[in-house]
């Protein structure tokens, strides 16, 4: 056993389907992150020294390389992140550039106004009011300007808080967040709610009825 792991894997002991099977995980687990991620994480995961994880990352990396991906295998701030190759940039500006002018989803246009409204509010607090998470709408909005890091939570963990920016004012054609409207003018009065309440309730059955 090395590091309390299971033992290392050989390619020439026989592992190299086993090894392969190592590399598609660390692919898929750096993937789906938000942040780099650190060797020693995916070693535990894996059960795996994280010398061999170390090892397995640097192949692909050189893999990607050689093959001459749009996209690289980093070590950045301790961990492991795909990004996009540094002489690529032009090309990527020019595509960021044009999703600027895209129109927004309607989970965008609900999370901005979620965040217009109750600001300054933390990743949390949006995915509470909206039931799903909602990091990705929120980097889509962070890339087009529309929000911003505006601080932290002062509570456990110290959370990332977001608000609107310039640019939000800017499209909107406000001078400030008082030009908002008032919320309540979206909020359906108490007889409609008791109404749509009656409309959701299922109807009794037959005998019941008859009874």
């Amino acid at each position: 056993m090395s590091d309390g792991h299971q033992p290392p894997l050989d390619p020439g002991a026989g592992d190299a389907d086993r090894i392969a099977e190592m590399k598609s995980a660390l692919e898929a687990m750096i993937l789906v992150a938000h942040d780099p991620v650190p060797p020693e994480l995916m070693a535990q995961l894996l059960e795996q020294p994280v010398s061999s994880v170390e090892r397995w990352c640097d192949e692909l990396a050189e893999s990607y390389t050689e093959r001459a991906h749009g996209f690289e295998l980093a070590r950045v701030a301790g961990g492991y992140r795909y990004q996009t190759r540094g002489d690529l940039s032009p090309y990527v500006e020019r595509f960021v550039l044009s999703e600027q002018h895209a129109r927004l989803s309607g989970a965008a246009l609900e999370t901005l106004a979620i965040v217009a409204y109750k600001q300054p509010i933390s990743r949390a607090q949006v995915a509470s009011i909206r039931g799903v998470d909602p990091d990705g709408v929120l980097r889509t909005l962070a890339a087009r300007g529309y929000v911003a890091e505006v601080g932290r939570d002062t509570g456990p963990g110290q959370a990332v808080l977001f608000g609107t920016t310039e640019t939000f004012l800017e499209k909107l054609g406000l001078d400030s967040l008082d030009d908002l409207p008032p919320i309540a003018e979206f909020i359906p009065g108490a007889d409609v709610v008791e109404t749509l309440e009656q409309g959701l309730h299922p109807a009794p059955p037959d005998d019941d009825r008859r009874a």
